[in-house]
């Protein structure tokens, strides 16, 4: 039994702080294309930046930019133009605000 609940517990906290993210220099090595829109109303995802790895959140909008790639659970690449991108972003001034306004991208942070 307390097998089960250690193996559980490891389980919940790999995926506790699934929004890790790593900015990638090259389009080649990101698992999602990201662009920045100007207006909330054009995103995909409302983001929030944490300042702290703890405060990550589980594919809710709240990233923490890892200083290394190996310490990130998705890598990402900023492109230029929005036609290039998967996923549009807005960045958001307060923590609250985050979240998905297109659930049905949710899958490409997975």
């Amino acid at each position: 039994m307390k097998a089960l609940i250690l193996i559980l517990l490891t389980f919940v906290s790999l995926n506790s702080h699934s929004q890790k993210v790593y900015s990638v220099d090259y389009s080649n090595q990101a698992d999602v294309k990201v662009f920045v829109v100007q207006y909330e109303n054009q995103c995909d995802l409302k983001v929030y930046k944490v300042k702290y790895e703890n405060q990550a959140g589980n594919n809710d909008g709240k990233w923490f930019f890892t200083q290394y790639i190996n310490q990130s659970k998705k890598k990402l690449f900023f492109v230029n133009y929005e036609n290039q991108a998967d996923l549009k972003i807005f960045f958001v001034e307060y923590e609250n605000q985050a979240g998905w306004r297109t659930s049905g991208k949710k899958y490409l942070l997975y």
